[in-house]
């Protein structure tokens, strides 16, 4: 999901980067709002390296994507941490006279909030008339918590500990599952990259990390769907709430996924070698077997995708094509002939190269279906994947006759 973090000038601003770094490890987009205080306290180049995303606290920054907006619109939460008393105050008022007061004012998202400040700051009544004010409208208030302050103060007002505020925002997104648009669906992904070996030592593989698929099952678990992650070799971590079958090859990818075929939605986002090696050594071979030119026996795979889409089914079935086409036009054509050669319902075309798609970095991509280009997404993957779960919410929305808002 598509996380907005917010920070306020106090000494806890440091903490906020273990909270961002946390969110982004389990799959979601981060986004950063700092003030201009919050950036006294912690630099703008480690929230940025932290969540892959660029960060302003410039309302006039990006003004032609309306970003003071944008970011509200657009996210599934808001966590605000540390939250000193000004900030909270101007919450309470409805001020919108920085980037952070504009995203939470342009948002209906679950507004997350973990106070920081001293204690008779805390216990001062203006201060807690406008925690009620806040809670009085839905926010979530964390903490704080007794514990040590700045220098040798201690007491009431120290900011819950960052791992507890992303648990306590998650659970509250989570309590709204239900509603999303694939509640009650089941999807299966497939991510990463097979390998087939030739020795017990090498194989035959691609340079696929799993980011792409681990990105779409994270946007599918977001909008409420049970998913299955089939991963062959993934670099990445697996999201918390969706469930791994970790496999090598492609004859494994291709037993597991037609195990889970009967799910609502079957996305094939894994890069599976179209040949193995014919005939697979016991032992590993040394330089002096393989003589000066070695030469390896293959045969060909099975047609995961294909055999997938073509069998007598009434779920939705989702491709993937990457390709190294420079020109467009072209690239286009290969994504149209190869929808119509494997039969799925939605093919995801993208570019790649040597350093393009591959990894932790934006890609772009196109939805197609039989009648064309249907969306279009640039970004990183965890934005792109989230247009992708979009397009297949619509489309089984389309075909059960309801509508469905995400």
């Amino acid at each position: 999901m598509r996380v907005v973090v917010g920070i306020s000038g106090g000494i806890a601003a440091y903490k906020a980067a273990l909270a961002i770094r946390e969110l982004v490890q389990a799959g979601h987009d981060v986004h950063v709002v700092p003030t201009a205080s919050a950036l006294r306290f912690i630099g703008r180049p480690t929230l940025e390296a932290l969540s892959r995303n660029p960060v302003t606290d410039e309302v006039f920054d990006d003004v032609a994507a309306v970003r003071h907006v944008a970011l509200g619109q657009q996210a599934d939460l808001i966590v605000v941490l540390p939250a000193t008393a000004n900030t909270i105050a101007k919450l309470a008022l409805g001020l919108a006279d920085d980037l952070l007061g504009t995203t939470i004012l342009a948002s209906r998202a679950p507004l997350v909030i973990a106070p920081a400040m001293h204690t008779e700051m805390w216990d001062q009544a203006a201060v807690q008339a406008n925690v009620a004010t806040l809670r009085g409208r839905g926010t979530i208030v964390v903490g704080p918590v007794a514990g040590q302050l700045t220098g040798t103060d201690s007491g009431m007002g120290r900011m819950a500990e960052p791992h507890d505020v992303v648990a306590a925002a998650v659970a509250v997104v989570a309590g709204r599952i239900a509603d999303g648009p694939l509640a009650r669906r089941r999807v299966v992904v497939s991510a990463g990259g097979t390998r087939e070996p030739i020795d017990p030592v090498r194989f035959l593989g691609n340079r696929s990390s799993g980011a792409m698929g681990v990105a779409v099952a994270t946007a599918a678990r977001d909008a409420g769907a049970a998913v299955t992650l089939v991963g062959a070799n993934l670099d990445v971590a697996v999201p918390d709430g969706v469930e791994l079958v970790a496999v090598e090859t492609t004859a494994q990818l291709a037993a597991a996924m037609e195990a889970h075929a009967s799910a609502d939605v079957v996305v094939m986002a894994a890069a599976v070698a179209d040949y193995r090696v014919a005939d697979v050594s016991d032992g590993k071979r040394s330089k002096e077997e393989w003589g000066a030119e070695p030469t390896l026996q293959l045969t060909e795979n099975p047609d995961i995708l294909a055999g997938l889409a073509q069998r007598d089914r009434t779920n939705l079935v989702v491709g993937f094509a990457a390709e190294t086409e420079d020109d467009d036009a072209a690239l286009l054509e290969r994504g149209r002939a190869k929808l119509a050669r494997k039969g799925a319902d939605l093919l995801v075309l993208n570019r790649v190269g040597h350093e393009t798609g591959f990894g932790d970095v934006g890609t772009h991509i196109r939805v197609l279906d039989a009648s064309g280009v249907i969306a279009e997404a640039t970004g990183q993957k965890a934005s792109v994947a989230r247009e992708i779960v979009d397009q297949v919410a619509q489309r089984l929305a389309a075909r059960t006759g309801t509508i469905q808002n995400h």
